[in-house]
């Protein structure tokens, strides 16, 4: 009977995170590069006078080092554009200090299933299957974001959807 109640809470406790990205919003969307290296975390903007339409964490390996990632509706026609920042100074701040701290930016793209290429949606949208981040792994290797303590793996410039988190 022992084995009977470790097979209903094991269910249990994989029931508990969506497993597929469907199941998850955008905003929770957890993802990792195939590697396993890399992990980018979306999170709730906080505000819906928010210039951004979604944030974002990438974790760094083992290091701690978490990178600030945002995503802006811009061009013509619109389109998400993200950027993602290492240790950037806050308020006032000139380009050459953004620049210094600015580890990638450009469009994010989303693939489906079925190999579709798509614009990364609003936060409260169904998560992506994918993401990905045209040249980020070139980028963070010339970035404030490389060397000792930092990223020294290279990633992927591809995220496959990893969990659902809070």
């Amino acid at each position: 009977m022992i084995l009977g109640r470790n097979v209903l809470f094991a269910s249990i406790v994989f029931s508990a995170a969506p497993a597929v990205a469907d199941e998850c919003i955008q905003a929770q969307a957890v993802y990792a590069d195939p590697a396993g290296t890399y992990e980018l975390r979306f999170e709730p903007v906080g505000s819906e006078a928010a210039v951004t339409s979604n944030h974002f964490k990438v974790k760094v390996g083992d290091t701690g080092l978490l990178l600030d990632g945002v995503v802006m509706q811009s061009g013509e026609p619109l389109r998400a554009n993200g950027i993602v920042m290492n240790d950037c100074p806050t308020g006032d701040v000139t380009g050459a200090e953004l620049a210094a701290c600015t580890v990638w930016q450009g469009p994010i793209y989303t693939v489906d299933k079925a190999g579709r290429i798509g614009l990364l949606q609003p936060e409260d949208a169904p998560a992506a299957d994918q993401i990905l981040l045209p040249d980020f792994g070139p980028s963070l290797r010339e970035s404030s974001a490389w060397g000792e303590g930092k990223g020294s793996t290279d990633s992927s410039d591809v995220f496959r959807f990893k969990g659902c988190g809070s």
